[in-house]
């Protein structure tokens, strides 16, 4: 469902459009043009599929089989939506999410939405420093993963000071290529096509507590709290790199802008839910079929990939471990620290130099020791991974209305608030994520009875 300009709006033109605008509407060939118009949607898009999220497809294709296949189809157009409201707030306002809300509304509900995002983004890069580790160990079996986690959060910590994560981010992600694995994998073991497509289409749903608890951990790991934080955020940085350093030379977008952003939002959310598809898809067509319900480890997660490549697949996996790891955590620190940044006013931005945004790169460093030593507590990486998309579940609700009521506030959107299709979209999804997590709390209060 594509997310275009509204229609009725009557859109000021900005002082200077979007840098993929300007750089699209010069290029002649269509598909360097297209290549062009990509950018925070589809870095989004990419750090979505995290070790967390890996962890929890797989978890949830082990355990379940096919029958969570048509979360995939549903949460494709409310994570779409989501995404283009927050890049829409970015570019018209020319500021991040939090900087909005600091400007726009009160200290307590600032500070509220900030909490939960640092919570919850402490907590998950933590998750994902760990899952690096265990991606380590299954490469180098002589490294124990408590040892390796330590190297492994300084070479990123040090990596993301002194160079450009930008830069790392466009040598990195040739890792990710790995989960295309997924893919091609499905075609080489034995699905149940009949049944797949069938739960593909026509919801297959379970009462069972650990099935709504799924259904919580998938919404969480695709509709998550930092890429709301991030996607703006990252619309900002683009127009600073390109040398729109105030506020006042970031506002406003056209409807250029606005087309190419839900173009690039739908590349992004597309390549994560595809991925999202057959990492189920192929967990359910050789753990679940083959009884291996409960993933305790990465060894075990790796063994999908087996009817590919064999005894590889532990690579093949560690790799998507690595290379998501490395460039979702950045992200999940960098969106918290951005946050408390704007709220506090402070200069910040991977884009910023330390001396000019100290405030910022403190935090950043102290934000990821912490969430490095939650690796320290003997939680299980695997179960932690999955337990950590739920929580994402459980803390999205709130962020989502705040986001729909900004983007709905003609103070701040001016001309540029939601169209009926957006406001429907946005609130099907609140309503959605909230539903989820009244039904995982019932089950839960249920159970104790």
């Amino acid at each position: 469902m594509p997310l275009k300009a509204e229609p009725n709006a009557e859109l000021n033109e900005p002082k200077t459009e979007a840098p993929r605008t300007i750089e699209a509407k010069r290029e002649r060939n269509p598909l360097k043009r297209a290549i062009k118009i990509l950018g925070p949607g589809l870095i989004t898009g990419a750090s979505d599929d995290d070790p967390s999220g890996i962890a929890t497809y797989s978890t949830v294709g082990a355990q379940f089989g096919y029958s969570a296949l048509w979360m995939a189809p549903l949460t494709f157009p409310l994570m779409m939506c989501i995404q283009y409201v927050c890049s829409k707030i970015g570019l018209v306002t020319g500021r991040g999410l939090a900087g909005v809300l600091r400007k726009n509304y009160s200290g307590a509900v600032v500070w509220s939405a900030i909490l939960i995002l640092v919570v919850a983004n402490v907590i998950n890069a933590g998750t994902d420093i760990g899952a690096m580790a265990a991606g380590v160990h299954l490469l180098l079996p002589q490294v124990p993963e408590k040892v390796a986690i330590i190297p492994i959060t300084l070479v990123m910590l040090f990596s993301i000071i002194l160079f450009s994560y930008k830069k790392l981010a466009n040598i990195l992600k040739w890792l990710t290529l790995s989960l295309f694995a997924y893919i091609v994998t499905a075609f080489f073991c034995q699905v149940d096509w009949q049944v797949a497509m069938r739960d593909t289409l026509i919801p297959n749903f379970s009462w069972q507590p650990g099935y709504i608890a799924a259904i919580v951990a998938l919404l969480g790991t695709t509709i998550s709290p930092y890429l709301f934080f991030w996607q703006a955020s990252n619309e900002v940085d683009e127009q600073k790199d390109a040398g729109a350093r105030s506020v006042e030379d970031r506002k406003g977008a056209s409807r250029a802008d606005l087309k190419y952003a839900a173009m690039d939002v739908g590349a992004g959310m597309f390549f994560s839910n595809a991925v999202m598809y057959f990492i189920i898809l192929t967990c359910a067509a050789t753990l679940f079929r083959n009884n291996q319900t409960n993933i305790e480890s990465a060894s075990q997660a790796a063994k999908a990939l087996e009817p590919l490549v064999g005894p590889a697949a532990k690579y093949l996996f560690a790799a998507g471990f690595i290379g998501t790891g490395f460039l979702a955590v950045p992200i999940l620190i960098g969106s918290a620290c951005y946050a408390v940044s704007e709220a506090l006013d402070w200069k910040c931005g991977f884009g910023e130099k330390c001396e000019r945004a100290r405030g910022f790169y403190w935090m950043v460093g102290i934000s990821t020791i912490v969430a490095m030593l939650l690796n320290f507590l003997h939680i299980n990486s695997m179960q932690a991974l999955y337990w950590t998309a739920i929580l994402n579940g459980v803390l999205a609700p709130p962020l989502l209305a705040l986001i729909m009521l900004v983007s709905n506030d003609p103070k701040v959107m001016g001309t540029y608030t939601n169209s009926k299709l957006v406001n429907a979209v946005g609130w099907i999804t609140f309503a959605l994520m909230t539903i989820a997590v009244g039904l995982l709390a019932w089950t839960a209060v249920s159970g104790q009875k």
